[in-house]
C-alpha cells in the first residue's frame, strides 16, 4: 500500500503565506522533523455555506509529507478546487498594516484656510489504495471520498476511534508527533472527517527547506462555525501565527470565545521605519499581546472592492467569487443569465444588503495560551484607522461605532514644513503630497509578518504611543449586549469556519456619507 502526503493537502488548503497556526497537522516517511510556521486561511461565509482557502508554510526535509485536516462532512471532488497563490499575495496586500507618507502643506496658501471650514472631513491619504472501503482491519479507518484535484490526491477518512486513526497512521509508517492521540481524540468523537491530500515531493519546489504548496480551497454546509487550532500545535516550534481573512455580505467578524482588540491606529513613525516597517509593526503587535496574551488583534474591516490608502489594488468580482462567491448561495440564487446563457456574477457579487466586507483577524500563540478552537461571531462595524479627526480632538486611534465598516492598521511618517510662512495667520497642519517636482510613493504594506524580524526593533525609538492604551474593539464598537467581553460560544471540533449570524448595519447616514466625498488631510499641532 502506497503511502500518503496528509500534510500536503492542508498546506494547500491554508492560503497565502505569512502567519501560522493551521487547521491539522504534518506527518512524513522520515523521522526529521516537520514544522509549520506560517498559515493564512480566506474564510467566507454566507447562510450555513462556508467556503475555507488555506495555503500553509512547510518546513521540513523534501520526502514524502502529508496533512491531516478535521472537516465536519465528507467531502467530494466539486467541493475542491486549487487557487492561484497570486490572489492570496494581493489578499494579503489589501489588508495588511500599512504604512504612508505626508507632508505638510504651505501655512499660508488658500487652501489651507479652506481646510480649516472643513473641519473633521476624511483625509487622503503514496495513495489509498482504489474506491472506499474499511482501512487498517482493526483500527476502523474508512477512506470515504477519493479523488484528484490538480497536485493533489484527496482522501477523506473517517475513524471510529481517535486511537485507531493515531495507531493505523503510525502502520503505515508516517512518523506523527508524540503524543497525538489526545488532540485528536475530540474530532473523532464530534464525528469530524479527516481531508488528507498526498503530494510527491518531486512535483514541490523546496525554497530554503520550505515548500511552496499550491493553495487549496473546500467549501461545506455546517451549523459549527469554528476553526480548529489545536492540531497546529503539533507541528509548532515555538509561537504561531494565524492571520484569517473574513469575507462576507455586509458584516464584520470576531472571536466569540477569546478577547478582542483592535490594533493601535493612527500612529506617526520615524521616517526610519520606512525602510523596516514589518519589524516595526512586529514589535507594535508583539507589545498589544503582551498586554493582553489571549486576544486575538482586529488589524481590518473595510469593504473589499474599496481602500483608502491602497497598498495594492482592492478585490474584484472576479476575486470575491474565486474565493467563494462562485458558491455562496445568496450570490448564486441572485445570478441572471444573459443571452449566452451564461450567468452573471457582477450582480451577486454586490447583492442586496451591500458588498462583501473584508476582516482581517491576528492571532499569535503557543501550547499555553491558545488552548481552544476558535469561534467566531457576528460583529457591529466600527471605522478608525483613517486621515480624519475624532471628534474633531485628534485623529482616530482606536474603533468607534458606525453604520458602516472602515478600520485599518495605518502609520505614518510626517514631514514637516521648512519652508517661509510670510502671512498673519499661518494655519499648520494641512498634509498632502510632496512638493512639487518631488515623487510620492505608493503606502508601503507590513507583508511576511511572521517572517520578519522580532525583537530587533524597539517600539518607543519608533512611535510614542503605547499599546497598553489600546482599547479592546468589543467596548468601542458597540454596547456589552451586543459583544460582550466574555466567551459566549462554546468551542466546537471539525473545521466549520464562519460566523452566527449575517445582520445588515443600519444605512448610512447623509452626515457620514458626505464625509466620505470630502478628502482633506488635516492634523492639529500644539
Amino acid at each position: 500500500m502506497r503511502k500518503f502526503s496528509i500534510a500536503t493537502a492542508l498546506a494547500a488548503a491554508l492560503i497565502s503565506a505569512p502567519a501560522a497556526a493551521f487547521c491539522g497537522f504534518y506527518v512524513s516517511d522520515s523521522g526529521q522533523g516537520l514544522y509549520n510556521n506560517a498559515t493564512q486561511v480566506a474564510i467566507m461565509r454566507d447562510g450555513t455555506r462556508t467556503v475555507l482557502s488555506m495555503q500553509n508554510n512547510y518546513e521540513g526535509p523534501p520526502d514524502r509529507f502529508a496533512m491531516v485536516i478535521p472537516v465536519p462532512s465528507v467531502l467530494q471532488k466539486e467541493n475542491v478546487k486549487t487557487l492561484p497563490r497570486d490572489l492570496f499575495t494581493r489578499l494579503e496586500q489589501l489588508d495588511a498594516p500599512r504604512l504612508v507618507e505626508y507632508w505638510e502643506q504651505d501655512p499660508c496658501a488658500e487652501r489651507a484656510q479652506e481646510a480649516m471650514a472643513a473641519k473633521g472631513a476624511i483625509g487622503t491619504g503514496s495513495g489509498f489504495g482504489n474506491g472506499h472501503g474499511r482501512l487498517g482491519g482493526a483500527f476502523g479507518v474508512t477512506v470515504e471520498a477519493q479523488f484528484t484535484v490538480g497536485e493533489y490526491e484527496i482522501v477523506i477518512l473517517s475513524a471510529e476511534d481517535s486511537g485507531g486513526l493515531d495507531a493505523w497512521l503510525r502502520h503505515e509508517k508516517y512518523h506523527i508527533p508524540e503524543n497525538a492521540e489526545p488532540f485528536l481524540r475530540p474530532y473523532v468523537e464530534h464525528g469530524s472527517k479527516f481531508f488528507v491530500a498526498k503530494v510527491d515531493p518531486t512535483k514541490v519546489v523546496f525554497e530554503h527547506g520550505s515548500a511552496a504548496l499550491s493553495p487549496l480551497r473546500f467549501y461545506y454546509d455546517t451549523e459549527q462555525f469554528t476553526l480548529p487550532i489545536r492540531l497546529g500545535l503539533l507541528n509548532a516550534k515555538d509561537q504561531q501565527d494565524l492571520i484569517i481573512h473574513v469575507l462576507a455580505k455586509a458584516q464584520r467578524y470576531e472571536a466569540a470565545n477569546y478577547e478582542n482588540v483592535a490594533i493601535p491606529t493612527n500612529l506617526d513613525v520615524d521616517e526610519s521605519a520606512k525602510g523596516n516597517f514589518a519589524p516595526v509593526y512586529n514589535a507594535l503587535f508583539d507589545d498589544t499581546v503582551r498586554e493582553h496574551p489571549r486576544a486575538v488583534v482586529t488589524e481590518y474591516a473595510w469593504d473589499a472592492s474599496t481602500c483608502d490608502p491602497c497598498p495594492g489594488p482592492a478585490l474584484s468580482y472576479a476575486d470575491i467569487a474565486t474565493l467563494g462567491a462562485d458558491v455562496a448561495p445568496s450570490v448564486t440564487a441572485q445570478t441572471q443569465t444573459g443571452a449566452a446563457g451564461a450567468p452573471s456574477m457582477r450582480r451577486g457579487w454586490r447583492g442586496s444588503g451591500g458588498g462583501w466586507v473584508l476582516t482581517r483577524l491576528h492571532a499569535r500563540y503557543g501550547k499555553n495560551t491558545l488552548g481552544d478552537d476558535l469561534v467566531f461571531r457576528a460583529a457591529p462595524p466600527i471605522v478608525g484607522g483613517r486621515e480624519i479627526m475624532a471628534f474633531g480632538a485628534s485623529l482616530e486611534r482606536t474603533p468607534t461605532p458606525s453604520s458602516f465598516n472602515n478600520f485599518q492598521a495605518r502609520y505614518a511618517i510626517r514631514h514637516a514644513w521648512t519652508g517661509a510662512m510670510a502671512c498673519e495667520h499661518p494655519v499648520r497642519g494641512i498634509w498632502g503630497g510632496p512638493p512639487q517636482g518631488q515623487a510620492s510613493e505608493s503606502p508601503r504594506a507590513a507583508t511576511q509578518l511572521a517572517f520578519a524580524d522580532r525583537g530587533t526593533s524597539k517600539l518607543s525609538s519608533f512611535v510614542g504611543y503605547h499599546a497598553a492604551s489600546a482599547a479592546p474593539s468589543s467596548s468601542v464598537a458597540a454596547a456589552p449586549s451586543a459583544l460582550p467581553t466574555s466567551p459566549t460560544a462554546p468551542a466546537k471540533s471539525g473545521c466549520g469556519c464562519g460566523v452566527a449570524t449575517r445582520t445588515t448595519p443600519a444605512p448610512i447616514t447623509f452626515a457620514s456619507a458626505s464625509l466620505l466625498l470630502f478628502w482633506i488631510l488635516r492634523r492639529n499641532r500644539p
